[in-house]
């Protein structure tokens, strides 16, 4: 595939700081330009890295009744950044004026002291899903590839990549210089299960050697991984060994974005490069399950956990609280008789500790239930930071304070209380997961995270 002789490729900052104010920007990078050599052989079958042809840059698209569009010859990077500063400025432009414009009806306006700017987020919404357009390479054969999982604590990883791949979703470009991103679609979930059962080490040299082959191939096949330094690139999981895929070559993928629900800073997840993905526990009978949500003035717990010694976060929260106060209830088992979502709808906050890894799906099931997140967690980067101000909406409780939970929650008044669960309950929507997908439910912040990072670069042409 030829991209033509006149662009060159540079990576550049490009500020945004007016719109989301959250995070510094990316510093200014000098890169080496990474030419690839074919992947060498590996010790792993790597069958599932056979490739699929993708139509060339110069080459028709088919356009169904067998019309073929030919593909403009202009650089390709020369249309996305201008497409991309219309959208930056219609978006300085809802700031300064503290509206939106849309050429549609919005089905829904955020609004709100929870949202760290609502006229940027709308108005950037709006030109998301005007404009996005993201390229899923085609190579690769599954269950390594283009699949994952749809059930348990892993599902939003599959449930993403089967939006992407199953051909419905208008965010998906019909050729790859029409895209904004370009998504690896490889599961780590699935490379977990399939090339290392039964797991006999821990060992993350297999999953790093099968990534890296991959992100070789597409590399070596096409221009654009080379063009950008991977900086439009991403990939997305929520298995806790996902940040490893990159451990082994930093320079390799200083640029790639990674959206993973183990986002945790203290191992090298950058908030202004990488997104965070939300966890969801989701039953392999249904999608959604059913929640309780009592009015905030009936509730009668405090406080409620109940899950397993995972990490030792939760082995504190445990053995201090664990049965010996009725309105701090944390159980590690649940005793018989009691229903799960039924507590945590009648609980004020809903105790969310970091796990092994700092993701826990009791994040996104506070907001079925009505209930303030308590987090109790270190070096979380949270869900969707750049929009949401979490301060707003939750508690955050560091570690060494676990014993004065109660306490801390006591000291709550209950005006600041009712204000707090009144936003939760506004907020409900983001953290829904739907198939198809809705605007502004859980799987369009996801993309919209993804939206932003593109928007924070520039790639000169």
């Amino acid at each position: 595939m030829e991209v033509s002789a006149s662009c060159s490729y540079t990576l550049l900052p490009f500020s945004i700081f007016l719109i989301f104010i959250v995070y510094s920007l990316l510093s200014k990078q000098n890169h080496l330009f990474l030419a690839f050599e074919p992947p060498p052989a590996s010790t792993q079958n790597t069958s599932h890295l056979s490739a699929e042809s993708v139509p060339s840059a110069s080459s028709s698209v088919p356009a169904g009744n067998n019309t073929i569009i030919p593909i403009k010859k202009r650089c390709r990077l020369e249309r996305i950044e201008a497409d991309l500063a219309q959208a930056r400025a219609a978006m300085h432009e809802a700031i300064q004026r503290r509206s939106f414009t849309s050429d549609k009806d919005e089905i829904f306006i955020p609004r709100g002291s929870m949202y760290r700017n609502a006229y940027a987020f709308q108005q950037s919404h709006i030109e998301m899903v005007k404009r996005f357009k993201i390229w899923a390479y085609r190579e690769g054969e599954r269950p390594l590839v283009h699949s994952g999982p749809l059930k348990h604590i892993y599902a939003i990883e599959g449930q993403f990549i089967d939006e992407i791949e199953n051909g419905n979703s208008s965010f998906i470009a019909q050729h790859p210089d029409e895209a904004h991103v370009f998504f690896a679609p490889v599961s780590v979930q699935h490379i977990v299960e399939y090339v290392y059962r039964p797991i006999t080490s821990y060992d993350r040299d297999r999953l790093v050697r099968t990534f890296k082959d991959y992100i070789m191939v597409v590399a070596h096949k096409y221009p654009y991984w080379n063009a950008s330094k991977g900086a439009d690139h991403f990939m997305l999981s929520c298995h806790d060994w996902a940040p490893d895929v990159s451990a082994d070559d930093p320079e390799l993928y200083k640029n790639f974005i990674r959206v993973l629900c183990n986002a945790n800073t203290s191992e090298g997840f950058q908030p202004a490069r990488d997104a965070t993905l939300p966890e969801f526990n989701i039953s392999p009978l249904s999608l959604t399950r059913r929640w309780f949500s009592k009015p905030p003035q009936n509730r009668s717990i405090l406080a409620f956990f109940s899950g397993g010694r995972h990490g030792d976060i939760r082995e504190v929260l445990i053995n201090h609280w664990a049965g010996k106060d009725n309105e701090i209830q944390v159980n590690e088992y649940l005793p018989k008789g009691k229903d799960y979502a039924r507590l945590m709808g009648d609980s004020k906050y809903c105790l969310c500790p970091s796990g092994f890894e700092v993701a826990s799906p009791r994040l996104a099931e506070s907001f079925h239930s009505g209930c303030v997140p308590v987090i109790i967690s270190s070096n979380y980067s949270l869900p969707f930071n750049d929009v949401l101000d979490w301060t707003k909406f939750s508690v955050n409780i560091p570690v060494e304070k676990i014993p004065e939970i109660k306490k801390i929650l006591q000291g709550i008044p209950e005006y600041e209380y009712l204000k707090m669960q009144k936003r939760v309950m506004k907020l409900r929507r983001h953290f829904q997961l739907n198939r198809p997908p809705k605007p502004f439910d859980a799987l369009y912040m996801v993309l919209h995270s993804l939206w932003l990072r593109r928007l924070n670069i520039r790639l000169q042409h």
